[in-house]
């Protein structure tokens, strides 16, 4: 599915072959899982879970839809429902408890919300900003890196904060969490996800 275009920003969740849940990704990865074998769809539309191969889903996705309350990709020829849930096939382990340093799991563990005005936003409106700057020597770690929104990085150029006259609302820390815990802790479960998370994640809301 080299043709896909226009790929919507949502996320799936994905589940070991032992059906717990492991890890969230983004639509580009999990089409990525799906399309190498790796994974099937569990079908969360239909009511039956039934675990449905990359061939079987686009199937389904000409028979039954979209609907236009539903989530789909484009490719040149025709329009794919987006999966809320994946199948590992080979995977059985759980995840370590360490979560990998990238740009999306800061987004992740600062709820998408600016670390300098508390406002929350959508992810094309955020960056990630070096709390000490590097041309002053600031690390780039989970420490010293937190989610800002543009307008206010282009403010704060290479100052300190205070400088700036700006106050983080915490301090950043290295997290503890799984990728699919953090989204329970920040209550962006989708509705489809609560079938798989353990129950103290199912009922955040």
């Amino acid at each position: 599915m080299n043709g896909l275009a226009n790929v919507p920003s949502c996320r799936v969740l994905v589940l070991n072959r032992n059906w717990q849940a492991v890890n969230i990704v983004g639509v580009r990865r999990a089409f990525g899982l799906l399309c190498q074998d790796h994974a099937r769809v569990i079908n969360t539309l239909s009511g039956d879970f039934a675990p449905l191969d990359a061939a079987e889903w686009i199937a389904y996705s000409m028979e039954h839809g979209p609907h236009k309350e539903d989530e789909v990709i484009h490719t040149v020829r025709m329009k794919i429902l987006i999966p809320k849930v994946l199948l590992l096939r080979s995977f059985d382990r759980l995840p370590i408890t360490e979560i990998k340093f990238n740009r999306e799991n800061v987004f992740i563990r600062d709820n998408y919300t600016c670390q300098y005005t508390g406002k929350r936003c959508r992810a094309a409106d955020l960056t990630l900003d070096h709390v000490i700057p590097r041309e002053r020597g600031g690390k780039t770690s989970w420490e010293n890196i937190v989610t800002c929104r543009r307008d206010i990085n282009s403010l704060k150029a290479n100052q300190l904060p205070h400088e700036a006259g700006l106050r983080l609302i915490r301090k950043p820390i290295k997290p503890k969490w799984r990728p699919f815990s953090a989204v329970a802790a920040s209550s962006e479960i989708e509705q489809e996800w609560r079938h798989f998370l353990p129950v103290g994640e199912r009922s955040a809301s």
